[in-house]
C-alpha cells in the first residue's frame, strides 16, 4: 500500500510538478518548499554575527535599538523576489514560516536577539490585510518566535491610516507617508520587555522607523528589528 501511495504522488508530481518559488525548477519528492540548492545557496547576510552591520546602521541616530538583522540580500530579478512574490501575492504563506525558522536559528546565536519577549510584525492596514488573506510579516514572525521562544503580538502595534504605495518615492518622502500611521494599542504589556519587530524587505526603512517610534514611547521598551531580506 505504501508503495502504491509513492508510485501516486510520483505520478501526480510528474502531470502537476511542484516548483520551487525562488528558481521555478521542480521539487524532488524529499524536498519541500523550497529545492536544496536554493535552501542553502540563497544570498545570506550573516548579519547576526555583525553587530554594526549595514541595516542597523540605517536606524543610527534615528531609533534606539538593540541590534538589526536581514536574512537574505535582495536583488532586483533575483530567486529571494521571486521567492518573495510567491510569499506575499500569490498565497505561499509556507514560505514564511520556513524563512523565519531558518533565520530565528540564526538569531539564536546572538546573544542579544535570543533575549526576545515579543515579536511584532508591521501591520497591515484591515483593508489591505482582507484583500490579501494574510499578513506576510506575520507568517515570518510565527516562524520566528518558535526558534526564539517569544510571544508573536499582531493586534497591539495597529496601522491606523492607509498608505499609499512607497514604491518610488524618495527617502523623506516615504518617512512623511509614514508619518502617525501606526499606534501602540496596549502599551502597558510592553512596559520592559525586548521586542521584535518584523517585515519583509527593508529598503530605506521608513516604515519600520515609523513603527519604531511608537513602540520606544512604551516605558523600559528595547527594539530590535529583523526582516526577510535587505534591498540595496
Amino acid at each position: 500500500m505504501q508503495l502504491l501511495r509513492t508510485y501516486l504522488a510520483d505520478f501526480v508530481s510528474l502531470i502537476f510538478p511542484q516548483l520551487c518559488p525562488a528558481c521555478r525548477a521542480s521539487l524532488m519528492a524529499n524536498e519541500d518548499i523550497l529545492c536544496t540548492d536554493c535552501l542553502y545557496n540563497l544570498p545570506h547576510t550573516n548579519f547576526h554575527k555583525q553587530p554594526d552591520n549595514i541595516v542597523a546602521r540605517q536606524f543610527w541616530g534615528k531609533l534606539n535599538i538593540e541590534a538589526a538583522y536581514a536574512l537574505y540580500y535582495f536583488n532586483k530579478g533575483g530567486k529571494v523576489q521571486n521567492m518573495v512574490h510567491e510569499f506575499k501575492y500569490n498565497g505561499m504563506q509556507r514560505i514564511g514560516n520556513l524563512l523565519g525558522n531558518i533565520a530565528g536559528k540564526q538569531l539564536l546565536q546572538s546573544p542579544v536577539f535570543n533575549t526576545v519577549d515579543y515579536i511584532i510584525p508591521v501591520p497591515l492596514h484591515k483593508k489591505r490585510l482582507k484583500t490579501r488573506g494574510y499578513n506576510q510579516s506575520a507568517c515570518f514572525a510565527d516562524g520566528l518566535a518558535a526558534q526564539l521562544n517569544a510571544v508573536v503580538e499582531i493586534d497591539n502595534l495597529i496601522r491606523i491610516i492607509a498608505t499609499k504605495t512607497q514604491t518610488h518615492k524618495s527617502r523623506f518622502a516615504r518617512f512623511q507617508n509614514m508619518h502617525e500611521v501606526f499606534a501602540v494599542a496596549r502599551p502597558e504589556s510592553l512596559i520592559n520587555k525586548h521586542v521584535l519587530l518584523v517585515d519583509d524587505i527593508i529598503t530605506t526603512g521608513s516604515t519600520l522607523e515609523a513603527c519604531g517610534i511608537e513602540l520606544l514611547k512604551v516605558p523600559g521598551l528595547k527594539l530590535s528589528i529583523a526582516t526577510i531580506a535587505y534591498a540595496e
